[in-house]
């Protein structure tokens, strides 16, 4: 049965009369964020080899995220040191993420040029891992970033080789022009790590991969405008 209550107005035992005036309370809208979650794609540049776990830049990206009172549920890294396009194409069809993602991360490419693949393999396999991250990302380009590969050349491994660098610029004028064809957010962090034999500071333990303090910087260049991605 249902319950129906009927409130009759009838004076002088209620008084239903109008309210002329009535009490207005302006309270601000209630904002509920949504917790987000990031995919970041790599090798060992990604997967932060030879620095602690908090000093990987994929994790400094999401503390300062969570300093910011943006709530990331989920940061999941697929990346392994050594690891060539081809590599990381096959770990993703391992991984079987069915999710999408906020917040997707590609940076790959230095093991390519290390183990002499051709540059044609590279720009062919590139642009399908990029692809695969605006898909992860739901097919939003705009919460997909790119990073550009950092020069070993200047560690203590690397000595200063010339040539080296002159083969990670190719690799990264590929990367860079496939990532503006499509939209995609390309930061370039190769500067700063050319800075690792005048600042040994910037080098891991290993003298090879950056260490946290060169990760630090990265996500300082490119925190303001990746934050914006997610912040609504």
């Amino acid at each position: 049965m249902r319950l129906i209550i009927v409130l009759f107005c009838t004076l002088p035992f209620f008084n239903c009369a109008k309210d002329d005036n009535p009490t207005v309370i302006n309270e601000p809208p209630i904002v509920v964020k949504k917790d987000i979650k990031y995919l970041a794609l790599g090798d060992s540049y990604t997967i932060g080899q030879s620095v602690a776990f908090e000093d990987r830049y994929p994790i400094q990206l999401e503390t300062q995220l969570i300093n910011d009172s943006i709530n990331v549920d989920t940061t999941i890294i697929i990346a392994k040191t050594g690891w060539t396009t081809a590599n990381l194409k096959n770990a993703i069809i391992d991984a079987d993420l069915t999710d999408t993602f906020d917040l997707v991360s590609l940076l790959i490419g230095v093991n390519n040029q290390y183990q002499g693949r051709p540059i044609d393999e590279y720009e062919i396999e590139f642009a399908e891992l990029l692809q695969t991250a605006i898909d992860f990302a739901g097919g939003k380009k705009e919460n997909v970033f790119v990073i550009s590969i950092p020069d070993y050349a200047y560690t203590p491994f690397g000595n200063g080789n010339t040539l080296t660098s002159q083969k990670i610029d190719d690799f990264n004028l590929v990367n860079k022009t496939i990532t503006d064809s499509v939209g995609i957010s390309y930061f370039n962090i190769t500067p700063i790590s050319r800075e690792g034999l005048d600042k040994p500071e910037l080098v891991a333990s290993d003298n090879l991969h950056p260490s946290g303090e060169q990760y630090s910087r990265w996500v300082d260049l490119f925190y303001d405008e990746v934050k914006l991605k997610v912040e609504d």
